[in-house]
């Protein structure tokens, strides 16, 4: 893929360029509880300031069914200077363009909701060219936008100069070095609760990775698929032939997959319930439910990954929020970051789960990159073109 970036951009003192964020973040009365996005938009925001363009930031904010002032983003301004440590104006839709001309080089400026605009999720051109007349550039930094085909992320590139901002490039390059082009062998790690949500993302990896490890309650449709019996187990008895396929499929590709043979088992879902224990997975009982993977199937795991060189996560192994449950994911994630750190595997992980289990195995700085991209991440591992990122391409 070939995209134009910052440092293709030329001279941009005094041009107004308008850069698509993602700044829809978490609020509590009336104040910011979670600043990870406004943070991530540091580098392309301070960069392009600094060299004396007029920063004017798109963004949506929340799903608004008509402008309120509970959704308008001046609600976040005074969250975003601090987190940038410079003044941040807001600019209302009413009166925007001679606002805009008021601003000097080096000025960042934060305008309404694009949601406030029916026709944005729409993509329609009016939408494009209200945006558009105030800018004379145009840079997505909002990867975790780019599954939509918005007037804010894929009408404007279409219109004016268009380029990626610094998080946008490195989260391309990251899924590059995943998936696209990766150095082999590749492993997937797969989990979560239902295969039904990620029908697509296996179909599609069987075809592109060597080893593709399932767990959560994923791995307990496809045993129940192979003739384990897996008791109480969340598992999706319905999808057996679905299952199936996609077993067979990835033994067309040669891509084996890892299911596990050993697992932690109760009777209940609670922290450390006294029904615990590990057994093979031929052993489970009845009133029994699988919560983890056991500690010989992780071993086993680790080794399948020391052996590859690439590794993309989504989500959890086991049902990690509870404790004990988060043994697998907390084992298997400290390998992945352990081989990164030196330097024998190239680890790409997202997805609102994964990023927290990571974070709660205390590994996601040691991750080569760690997407907050949620839905788009998730397209992308489906193999499915992001409008977004296609109207990049130069």
């Amino acid at each position: 893929m070939s995209f134009r970036t910052l440092d293709d951009l030329g001279d941009v003192h005094g041009k107004r360029v308008l850069v698509r964020e993602d700044l829809n973040v978490p609020m509590q009365d009336g104040h910011v509880t979670d600043d990870t996005r406004l943070r991530a938009t540091l580098p392309t925001v301070t960069e392009l300031a600094d060299k004396g363009a007029i920063v004017l930031v798109l963004a949506h904010f929340g799903r608004p069914k008509a402008p309120t002032p509970d959704f308008s983003l001046s609600r976040v301004v005074r969250a975003y200077e601090n987190v940038l440590g410079r003044e941040v104006r807001y600019v209302d839709w009413e009166g925007a363009a001679e606002n805009v001309a008021m601003l000097q080089p080096g000025d960042v400026a934060v305008l309404e909701n694009t949601r406030f605009f029916g026709g944005e999720e729409k993509n329609d051109p009016a939408v494009v060219e209200r945006f558009a007349r105030l800018g004379d550039i145009y840079v997505n930094d909002a990867f975790s936008a780019a599954h939509r085909a918005h007037a804010s992320t894929e009408g404007l590139a279409r219109v004016l100069p268009a380029y990626a901002g610094r998080a946008m490039q490195a989260e391309l390059e990251a899924l590059e070095k995943a998936l696209g082009n990766p150095e082999r062998p590749v492993a997937a790690v797969v989990g979560g609760a239902k295969v039904s949500t990620k029908l697509d993302v296996l179909k599609n990896l069987v075809g592109k990775v060597n080893h593709l490890i399932i767990g959560g309650g994923m791995a307990n449709t496809f045993l129940a698929a192979r003739g384990v019996n897996v008791g109480k187990s969340l598992a999706e008895h319905d999808l057996r032939d679905t299952a199936l396929e996609i077993l067979d499929a990835a033994d067309r590709a040669n891509c084996t997959v890892h299911l596990p043979y050993d697992v932690v088992v109760a009777k209940e879902f609670a922290a450390n319930p006294p029904s615990l224990r590990t057994c093979n997975v031929h052993e489970v009982a009845a009133d029994e439910m699988i919560l983890d993977v056991g500690p010989a199937a992780v071993e086993a795991l680790a080794d399948a990954i020391k052996n590859c060189r690439t590794l993309v996560w989504n989500g959890p192994l086991g049902a990690f929020e509870t404790p004990p449950f988060d043994s697998a994911t907390v084992a298997l994630a400290r390998t992945a970051a352990a081989l990164t750190e030196e330097g024998s595997l190239v680890s790409v992980a997202g997805g609102g789960d994964t990023v927290a289990a990571l974070n709660h195995a205390g590994v996601a700085d040691d991750f080569t990159f760690v997407s907050t991209a949620g839905g788009a991440f998730l397209e992308w591992m489906e193999g499915k073109e992001l409008p977004g990122v296609k109207a990049l391409e130069a």
